[in-house]
């Protein structure tokens, strides 16, 4: 069908939609960060450009021939009839906080004028969620009156934080998070001499995100997590493993792997309230809003990385305490 894995479903409902009598002008791709929607939906639009040209018959997929003169041009980044408005890059390097409205603004070239290769002119906005409040106003205008023929594709992981009038306008398709089976597959297909037990940690950490787990990919997650589930089960009454743990993330160097480790701590124990019932529920949830709190101000604080790191493995040794207890 498709190589868009788990998405099968999807690709079938914009295929339709789009093969329809009367597609519906805009589409909010609403699902978990990391799931595959930006991938989904310039994979829709290189399709749908090639289709609306009358380049290739109606297929089951998305996939086209690598020569297809549309499939070309897109991969080129010069199709005249696409646009995708993301966060841009900075001087330094940084990604803009949002989407500006002069970006927004700038759309008006490509809806001013006739479609140069078909009927069809398509807009993919990812994210959706980084619109300014003045960019989303502006979209808001070619939403309640686009040209005939425009295809808007909106990637969103939070729809409920776009403004209603935006939603009101859009057709909404949700993804879901993929099993662990097909998390394997999209993680071996991007790192195939990964080994088992860094695959397993990978799968782990995404929780149903390829793209959180690659993320993480090459940090040695793995040691990471048996460090975790250690300080769980003994509660590490030395503070051997924490203090080892502190030590090695600390440095300079392992910066990425200190910043995993802040949303790997909160993310473990929020797993383990999940196993976790009455007054122990009780417990690990406050533990873990204490850990998210500490890890989400640490890199904008720039706490020592040693200490928050200490912290928040006690935070994680309190599990220990919390199942004796049981």
């Amino acid at each position: 069908m498709t190589s868009l894995l788990g998405q099968d479903m999807q690709v079938r409902t914009l295929l339709e939609a789009a093969r329809g009598e009367r597609m519906h002008h805009g589409w909010i791709l609403a699902g978990p960060r990391g799931v595959g929607k930006a991938t989904f939906a310039r994979m829709a639009a290189r399709r749908l450009l090639a289709e609306a040209a009358g380049a290739l018959k109606a297929g089951d997929g998305f996939d086209l021939p690598p020569t297809e003169s549309n499939a070309c041009l897109f991969d080129a980044g010069t199709h005249p009839d696409y646009a995708e408005l993301s966060r841009l890059e900075k001087d330094n390097g940084d990604l803009a906080r949002n989407i500006s409205v002069d970006q927004v603004r700038g759309l008006q070239r490509l809806l001013n004028k006739v479609p140069s290769l078909s009927d069809r002119r398509i807009i993919v906005i990812d994210s959706a969620d980084d619109l300014e409040r003045s960019a989303a106003n502006a979209l808001l205008k070619n939403l309640e009156e686009p040209p005939v023929g425009t295809l808007f594709l909106l990637v969103s992981h939070a729809p409920s934080r776009l403004l209603p009038t935006i939603r009101s306008r859009c057709r909404m398709l949700r993804f879901q998070s993929l099993d662990d089976e097909a998390m394997q597959v999209v993680v071996r297909r991007h790192k195939p001499d990964i080994s088992p037990d860094e695959l397993a940690a990978l799968v782990l950490a995404g929780a149903g995100s390829p793209g959180r787990a690659l993320g993480y990919a090459g940090l040695d997650l793995g040691d990471i997590e048996q460090t975790l589930l250690a300080i769980a089960a003994s509660g590490d009454p030395t503070n051997k493993l924490r203090l080892d743990i502190s030590r090695r993330l600390a440095t300079k160097a392992a910066r990425p792997r200190y910043e995993a480790f802040l949303e790997r701590a909160p993310a473990f124990l929020a797993a383990s309230a999940k196993c976790a019932e009455g007054s122990t529920l009780k417990s690990t949830l406050t533990t873990w809003e204490q850990a998210k709190h500490l890890a989400s101000g640490a890199v904008i604080l720039s706490l020592d990385p040693a200490t928050v790191v200490f912290e928040l493995c006690s935070h994680v040794a309190t599990l220990a305490s919390l199942r004796r207890a049981v």
